[in-house]
């Protein structure tokens, strides 16, 4: 599974209501670092599908969560595990610092 896009509207449903954690990347296309790490997502996305959602919203489109959660920088990512922030890093990373976050966190990935 690919990332998700989640706006304003859609963030209470498609994160804080979701069945497993959600990954959300707070992005903006002007984003030099937010573009480096898309990549990686997309890779954690697809490799970690069964365990983890990774929703991306664009701060641009959709000003009102960012705002809520105290977003000041991008990229920032945060996890949702239970309808709650459970996680937060800001500043783009290597994939294997992102995996190294979510398995702190508590986001196993599959042996």
């Amino acid at each position: 599974m690919s990332t998700v896009t989640v706006t304003d509207e859609s963030f209470e449903k498609d994160v804080l209501q979701a069945d497993k954690p959600v990954l959300v990347d707070f992005w903006a296309e002007w984003c030099g670092p937010c573009k480096q790490i898309a990549p990686a997502l997309e890779q954690i996305s697809e490799e970690l599908a069964d365990h983890v959602t990774v929703a991306k919203v664009n701060i641009e489109d959709s000003p009102t969560t960012p705002s809520r959660y105290g977003v000041r920088g991008i990229p920032t990512m945060m996890l949702f595990r239970g309808g709650q922030m459970a996680s937060m890093k800001v500043g783009a990373m290597p994939k294997a610092k992102i995996l190294e976050w979510l398995n702190e966190a508590g986001v196993h990935q599959p042996a």
